[in-house]
């Protein structure tokens, strides 16, 4: 046999061995649906891996065609790899502990609860990306903000404030006739016709000016009375950053950021090591919900913004050690003459808090404690002042909740005081936290 028959022979069977090899990449995944496998993705992978680029794991767009062709994998392997990868590492398969060696050594999550319907859904997805497009969605209508109306209190001021002006000039014109010499005929008939409708209706006049200063005064007052409290207020941040993909979408709790609201008196404002934990893995933004006017572009430029202040290059996954502050904005800052604990409304009356404002409120339902005061923040892009946070906000609760005597905090530090609190109480009356000093003046203010 002639080397010329033996390569021609070869190089046929490597054609049809590759022919096989596509054939049965194509059975493989046949029924495969990418949809359900972006979702599977996002919920199962997405933490460490993209489909474009590197993060913790290899990019993946594209794996299993690699791995077929490059490799000599088939979808058993990656059954065996996705489900159990330190089982089929220990055994001595080459490519897996060549993966491993080759992303840092950090072992893959196991994921033995995936179905290998799931697996195959997945590696369509991998296989074209762009067959499971995003879905913008759009963004429910905001809200009427509940502002109280001063219209009232402010027509009476300018009207007010009129009816001085008319009246000083008035005044100021006749007291420069008086002084003249002589008076004209009409001068004198002036003075004379203002003086006798003075006298006349002095008394109207007097009751009005009384009235219109009390009014003036009441202007001045609410005006003071208003001075930071500013429902509503919503300042723009140094990075635009939306609780409702955060906390509404992606279910994140309050407390993994803001981790001093139940150990301590303030919640806290985030570091940016805190939202690195994540980012780290996510740097870019994935998901469906689209804001009215922004796009992908916009989401991903405010990661990268992160970045910048956090001296991270997410090219190399490497820290560059030039960090920059982030200056937010604060939007909710009591007074330095007002005491408020967080941890103590959180931990010693949180399903009380929720308990009385469920009720007050049968149209406005809240889960959390954290809305009672903070409105639906799992709902809002922007952040805003959802109550006034006047005194009389606070008295309100309190003389509303009842205190929670199961709480394991309450009946082991106030045991006693509440005991006190039952025997002086009217059987079937509400015992709130006005009833144990609630509303004092010392409880807030020291």
């Amino acid at each position: 046999m002639s080397h010329w028959y033996i390569n021609k022979t070869r190089k046929l069977f490597l054609v049809v061995a590759l022919l096989v090899l596509q054939i049965s990449f194509a059975q493989d995944l046949t029924g495969g649906d990418p949809v359900k496998g972006k979702d599977l993705f996002k919920a199962n992978c997405s933490s460490c891996h993209a489909t474009d680029t590197k993060e913790v794991g290899p990019a993946l767009k594209g794996v299993y065609s690699r791995g077929v062709k490059d490799n000599g994998l088939d979808l058993e392997w990656f059954k065996k790899w996705i489900k159990d990868n330190a089982a089929l590492r220990n055994s001595g398969d080459a490519y897996a502990n060549k993966v491993f060696n080759d992303n840092g050594k950090v072992p893959m999550t196991a994921f033995p609860n995936l179905a290998d319907g799931d697996i195959v859904n997945i590696l369509t997805y991998l296989e074209d990306p762009s067959k499971a497009p995003d879905k913008k969605k759009e963004e429910p209508k905001a809200i009427a903000k509940d502002k109280k109306s001063n219209a009232g209190i402010w027509i009476a001021f300018f009207v007010t404030m009129a009816l001085l002006v008319w009246l000083i000039i008035k005044l100021t014109s006749l007291i420069k006739l008086t002084r003249d010499p002589e008076l004209s005929p009409s001068a004198e008939n002036q003075i004379n016709s203002f003086s006798d409708f003075y006298t006349k209706n002095k008394p109207a006049f007097n009751i009005g000016i009384a009235i219109f200063g009390i009014l003036a005064l009441w202007s001045v007052w609410a005006w003071l009375m208003g001075i930071g409290v500013d429902k509503g207020y919503r300042p723009e941040q140094p990075i635009y950053f939306s609780h409702k993909i955060h906390v509404g979408i992606n279910n994140i709790d309050c407390q993994l950021c803001h981790s001093g609201a139940k150990y301590g008196k303030v919640s806290e404002i985030p570091s940016v090591n805190v939202c690195m934990n994540c980012h780290k893995g996510i740097k870019e933004y994935n998901g469906e919900y689209m804001e009215e006017g922004k796009d992908k572009k916009f989401y991903d430029s405010q990661i990268d913004e992160l970045f910048k202040y956090a001296g991270y290059d997410k090219a190399n996954n490497t820290y560059t050690g030039k960090t920059e502050q982030i200056k937010w904005t604060r939007i909710h800052n009591m007074p330095d003459f007002v005491y408020f604990n967080h941890s103590q409304h959180v931990v010693a009356g949180e399903q009380a808090i929720l308990k009385a404002h469920n009720a007050k409120n049968p149209n406005n339902q809240i889960d959390v404690v954290c809305k009672a005061c903070h409105g639906k923040i799992d709902t809002m892009n922007v952040v805003e002042m959802a109550n006034d946070f006047t005194m009389q906000f606070c008295i309100d609760c309190h003389r509303d909740t009842e205190i929670d005597l199961g709480n394991n905090y309450n009946a082991h530090y106030f045991k006693a005081l509440h005991d006190k609190v039952k025997k002086n109480s009217t059987k079937g009356e509400k015992i709130t936290v006005s009833k144990i000093g609630g509303i004092e003046c010392g409880k807030c203010h020291y």
